[in-house]
């Protein structure tokens, strides 16, 4: 009798919310909204998660003793980014404003008055303000991960602290409010769906600024100036790295529509995306196989990235063969940049300006060229490209965004880095330079046994 009861219980207890959920059914556009939160949700996740690649690329780009430094100051950084964006970098990235910067929004509340209130340039989409926060934020994260690459190796921790902060309050927000945020740019109509310019090529410049202060790493040149292969530590992580930066990139390309309904069209743009990525890194490996007589694994993998990177303007803009092409010019010339780079003397420890910057160039201006004047009208920003009837104006308003990111960018971070170099400092000493960063900076090596027994060996790593 008791297990009868019980029993009789149970039951009701499991059709009670079911009932309760009838009486109160839930509205097609609350439906709506939700389906559009949890993927936005999902796409900041994936997105964030890029982090993780960008720290097994860079730590298996780079040498053992400083492995743990390179890893690590990938999670010090984000963290650090995500308190001044939430802070300062949200509101003039995408607060109400004017054409250059946001005036409203600081210190985001994630209450959907102060949204209401101060992010007209978001309100195209009813997701609430807090995870359009958390997806935005995951952007400016890899923007400044991708920055980090010009500084690998030997520049100072306190470096980390103080220009990450800047470049998420000071450099990061104002170029992506240009395009994305109500700017000038933005009214011009440019192309940049998800971020080639306002991600990448800014991460990428300020790498850059970076590369050319801090000079050369120790042994990388000779003295007639021909330069010196410095291999990464772990193949095998940089492959790995490079596999989940291609799997996040479907959060950021696709996320970027903020909605999963409609015809699917965030699906679209994961085809263009992959599509371009997979033609990248043929092209890339094939063209170093032509170049060095042998198959280069690290070229394939930048070719992979750089791909991504061009298609991220386009991906919403171009019909499938044309970001097949994209992408495999954009691993072409990757390449050939990133040889010529370093001949050049300009010692990018992850060919961050390759393939972030010139890729990001490129792959901006490639709407210029490709857009189709129905994906245009269906995204609802600028126009058709020169190939499909559009004339040189698009191209033009693309350049112009270029150029004016490109030069903004390159100026505040000479200025930034220059303070830092001429008071602090940027390079750690030569002494902590060869005894590597994991020690001289953490106190320990990310690879304590291998180290010591290279140590005791007298092997350099």
């Amino acid at each position: 009798m008791v297990k009868k009861l019980l029993l009789a219980f149970g039951v009701m207890a499991l059709l009670f919310p079911t009932l309760a959920f009838a009486a109160d059914e839930a509205t097609v556009p609350q439906l709506q909204s939700a389906i559009d939160a949890v993927w936005v949700m999902l796409a900041a996740i994936l997105v964030i998660f890029m982090q993780a690649g960008f720290a097994l690329l860079e730590a298996g780009s780079t040498r053992m003793k400083n492995a743990g430094h390179v890893a690590g100051k990938t999670i010090l950084t984000f963290g650090l980014c995500a308190i001044a964006f939430w802070a300062v970098g949200f509101g003039f990235a995408f607060g109400d404003g004017n054409a250059f910067f946001g005036t409203t929004g600081f210190f985001v509340t994630g209450l959907e008055d102060q949204a209401a209130a101060s992010f007209g340039s978001l309100s195209f989409s009813d997701v609430p303000i807090g995870i359009k926060f958390l997806f935005q934020l995951a952007f400016a994260g890899v923007s400044l991960a991708i920055a980090w690459g010009g500084f690998a190796e030997r520049a100072k921790l306190p470096v980390y602290f103080i220009f990450g902060i800047l470049f998420t309050v000071v450099i990061y927000p104002i170029v992506a409010h240009w395009v994305w945020g109500g700017g000038w740019l933005s009214k011009l109509g440019m192309q940049d769906f998800a971020g080639s310019t306002v991600v990448h090529l800014q991460g990428a410049t300020a790498a850059l600024v970076a590369t050319i202060l801090l000079k050369p790493r120790i042994g990388k040149y000779n003295k007639d100036k021909t330069p010196n292969l410095i291999p990464g530590h772990n193949q095998v992580l940089s492959v790995l790295g490079v596999i989940i930066l291609w799997i996040g990139w479907f959060g950021f390309n696709p996320g970027s529509t903020l909605s999963a309904m409609g015809d699917g069209f965030f699906g679209y743009i994961a085809l263009t995306t992959n599509m371009a990525a997979a033609a990248g890194g043929v092209a890339a490996l094939v063209i170093s196989w032509m170049y060095f007589g042998k198959a280069d694994i690290p070229s394939m993998l930048n070719g992979v990235l750089a791909a991504l990177v061009a298609i991220t303007a386009a991906c919403a803009f171009v019909d499938t063969w044309a970001a097949i092409v994209i992408g495999a010019v954009a691993g072409i010339v990757t390449f050939f940049t990133a040889q010529w780079f370093e001949r050049a003397g300009i010692d990018d420890p992850i060919y961050a300006f390759s393939v972030h910057g010139i890729a990001g160039i490129w792959g901006t201006l490639s709407t210029g060229l490709f857009a189709t004047p129905e994906l245009s009208a269906k995204v609802g920003v600028g126009g058709a490209g020169l190939f499909y009837g559009g004339g040189l104006h698009q191209l033009g308003i693309q350049a112009l965004g270029v150029f004016g990111a490109l030069a903004f960018v390159l100026v505040l971070s000479f200025i930034i880095l220059g303070i830092l170099k001429a008071t602090i400092g940027l390079r750690v000493t030569e002494e902590e330079e060869i005894i590597g960063l994991d020690l001289s900076e953490h106190g320990s090596y990310g690879y304590p046994e291998q180290m010591k027994k290279a140590a005791q060996n007298g092997v350099s790593v």
